[in-house]
């Protein structure tokens, strides 16, 4: 659970190469549950939290995913795997 909102949420976690850093990210955004993707290297450092808001017509801004993503490529350059984990929050069933 979700300390500042009191909402379910749940954790996954990626392990992939850093070639597909950039289309992992890319695919994962397109998840309205998403709320935050985390990249760490292959040590376990934090080198980049990304928080993802949807917009009220629930589409995310490519203009503001931009930035995000220029930097998603320079940790690819330097890391060679990386740890992608991505907080989704959980939507309850009725």
């Amino acid at each position: 659970m979700d300390d500042r909102t009191g909402r379910e949420t749940k954790k996954d976690i990626f392990q992939i190469s850093s070639e597909k850093l950039v289309g992992k990210v890319r695919e994962i955004v397109q998840d309205a549950n998403v709320k935050k993707i985390i990249i760490k290297d292959q040590k376990g450092k934090v080198l980049l939290t990304v928080p993802v808001t949807w917009g009220a017509a629930g589409v995310i801004a490519t203009v503001v995913l931009a930035p995000w993503l220029a930097a998603l490529g320079a940790i690819a350059a330097l890391a060679t795997k990386c740890t992608i984990e991505v907080e989704r929050e959980l939507t309850k069933k009725r």
